[in-house]
């Protein structure tokens, strides 16, 4: 059961990731763009990935859970993995609150900006999976 557990924990963060790499580049296209239709258009699709990404972060946490709790993963590299988990889980929360601010018409961040805030996600998985594949401590 163990490995059927790690494999659909893996699928889901994947697609976790997946959506964290994506909704910030439409982000960079939403602080470019000027036609209301556009922005409508991006804003929509903002929601929507948002939403799925929101979906898909719940059991690859529940499932981390149960691999952690369950059969009983230990070791220093594991609290490292665990403090940046709960970056992950900031940054989420942190796209939510920007495509807040896009919505109300309140960004006042640049598409510079916005390109660098998206390889944050990129650093994170980087460094999460040097540190379960690798156990460095």
């Amino acid at each position: 059961m163990y490995l059927w557990i790690k494999a659909l924990h893996i699928v889901f963060i994947a697609s976790w990731f997946a959506g964290l790499f994506y909704l910030p580049r439409i982000y960079v296209n939403l602080a470019q763009e000027s036609n209301p239709a556009v922005v409508e258009r991006l804003l929509g699709m903002a929601r929507r990935l948002l939403r799925f990404t929101t979906i898909l972060a719940v059991p690859a946490l529940l499932l981390g859970i149960w691999l952690w709790l369950g059969y009983g993963i230990r070791g220093g590299w594991l609290h490292a993995k665990l403090a940046l988990v709960i970056l992950v889980i900031g940054y989420h929360h942190a796209c939510g609150s920007l495509l807040k601010k896009f919505e109300a018409g309140q960004n006042k961040r640049s598409h510079k900006w916005f390109r660098y805030f998206n390889e944050v996600p990129v650093l994170l998985l980087l460094a999460i999976v040097i540190l379960v594949v690798v156990k460095p401590f």
